[in-house]
């Protein structure tokens, strides 16, 4: 059973994927059960699993692809992090998705995509090898790329042509990273890292650059960002799936499994790669934000939100201390809670109200009051304020740059910090102190529409309240901290 299970939590996506691009369109009760199902399955398997990890339990499986050539699935607390937070926000999105979308066409091969990209993602999380990782993070690339073109217009397909366009070089280098790392010291598994201190310093230095920018680009670091505003062309669900769930993250959680599993924190810094990767995540983290203050449509301005706030969980990384990694880890699930309460919620205001410029906001709180409330926490978080999870996530970055050496972060910090309140807080006033003429009919309708945001919401605002606790997302990042440094 401890082999078989992380099979079994890739089958409950990938089974509810093939089975649904056979389905007809008119059958939306097979397609919803499906995908709502293998969510459900998903997220009890997830949950049962966390208390065995924590309490040191090991699940791994290999599957043989060819001779001398295989998948490693190998679930570690840094992988259920990564699943538990996909697990949670893709049960969500599904329900969100079902309700946007409707009875709209190409449902089937939406869904199947969808569930197909949720998958990959879990693939990536749990993949113990270099290959294995790659292997998945190739099919996250190609599911992502027909959900952002999903509408089939233009605009979707100028930015499916612009993602592409970025993602496949970025896969040559990352392969490249790989092959030549490998040819020099053979397979490489993450819990059981090589000594690469042996070979030559200038190698190993071009061989991160390659990695840093083959998964950057996902991660959407400057200069290696351009393809992520574009693809606000695709649905909300999909915006909602890539921002929060599926392919920034996964490029900032490649990130980490390269720093602490493949080259070691204690390396990366001898080869003075650390500090460069933390400049260029602080720059990146002031020129979304900056980028953000000038965009005068909602989901442009959240787009360049997240090439900020995804260079957290980076940052947290390269400063490679305890407290700054704790930060980090944490961030990822932070991050994600809260960016997708804010897409959720931009969703509704533009399919409900038609809302999709900044001054159409004007006094939407009033007549979508629980929209309007998520979006309001959501946009808090992003700024720091206690006690939403947010907040929990920049403290100990702060303080993580303290310990070792680098008290500009919190420079960083405060000047992010102020450009996220120039660019959430006109929103947030707009829509609670303006005036709007009153609907015809409520606009918080249907609930399965409205109801992922709030549940969101309140967990971005339960996970800053009960950070202290075990289990909490800071508990857990605590937890895969401790045994980075201190196994």
């Amino acid at each position: 059973m401890t082999a078989a299970l992380p099979v079994l939590i890739l089958l409950t996506s990938l089974v509810p994927s093939i089975a649904t691009f056979f389905l007809r369109e008119d059958q939306r009760g097979w397609r919803n059960g499906l995908s709502v199902g293998g969510s459900i399955v998903k997220l009890a398997l997830v949950a049962f699993m966390l208390s065995e990890v924590a309490a040191g339990a090991v699940y791994e499986t290999r599957l043989a692809l060819a001779p001398g050539l295989f998948l490693l699935l190998q679930v570690d607390a840094l992988a259920l992090l990564f699943v538990t937070l996909s697990a949670f926000l893709w049960l969500l999105t599904n329900i969100y998705a079902i309700a946007y979308l409707g009875d709209g066409p190409n449902l089937s091969r939406f869904f199947g995509f969808f569930s197909l990209c949720v998958f990959a993602t879990t693939g990536i999380a749990f993949s113990g090898t270099l290959i294995s990782f790659f292997v998945f993070y190739e099919i996250l690339t190609l599911s992502t790329w027909p959900l952002v073109v999903h509408k089939g217009d233009p605009k979707s397909l100028r930015a499916g042509a612009v993602y592409l366009a970025y993602a496949l070089p970025a896969s040559v280098a990352l392969l490249v990273a790989i092959v030549w790392l490998e040819s020099q010291t053979g397979p490489i598994e993450f819990d059981l890292p090589a000594d690469l201190r042996r070979h030559d310093d200038a190698t190993l230095r071009a061989i991160f650059v390659l990695f840093v920018a083959g998964l950057g680009v996902k991660a959407a670091l400057v200069p290696l960002h351009g393809w992520l505003p574009g693809a606000m062309a695709a649905p909300a669900p999909v915006s909602a799936l890539l921002h929060a769930v599926a392919v920034v993250k996964a490029g900032a959680f490649g990130i980490v499994r390269v720093i602490y599993d493949v080259f070691g924190p204690d390396l990366v810094a001898d080869l003075g790669l650390g500090l460069p990767l933390a400049v260029l995540a602080s720059f990146t983290i002031l020129y979304g934000s900056a980028r953000a203050l000038a965009q005068t449509e909602i989901k442009p301005r959240l787009a360049f939100s997240t090439v900020s706030q995804v260079s957290y969980i980076v940052l947290g990384a390269a400063l490679a201390g305890p407290v700054a990694t704790i930060g980090g880890l944490v961030h990822l699930v932070h991050q994600g809670l809260m960016k997708i309460t804010l897409f959720f919620c931009a969703g509704v205001f533009a399919e409900r109200a038609g809302a999709e410029r900044i001054d159409d906001l004007d006094g939407i709180g009033r007549h979508m009051p629980w929209t309007a409330t998520a979006f309001t926490v959501g946009a808090l978080g992003m700024m720091g304020v206690p006690p939403i999870a947010g907040f929990v996530s920049k403290w100990h970055l702060g303080l993580g740059g303290l310990e070792v050496g680098a008290p500009w972060v919190v420079a960083v910090l405060a000047g992010s910090a102020l450009l996220n309140a120039l660019y959430f807080l006109p929103l947030v006033y707009r829509m609670w102190f303006l005036d709007r003429p009153a609907p015809e009919a409520p606009l918080e309708r249907p609930v399965a529409l409205i109801a992922p945001a709030v549940v969101t919401a309140t967990a971005a605002l339960l996970a800053g309240l009960f950070a202290a606790t075990a289990f909490s997302p800071l508990g857990w990042a605590t937890l895969i901290a401790e045994r980075f440094y201190f196994p």
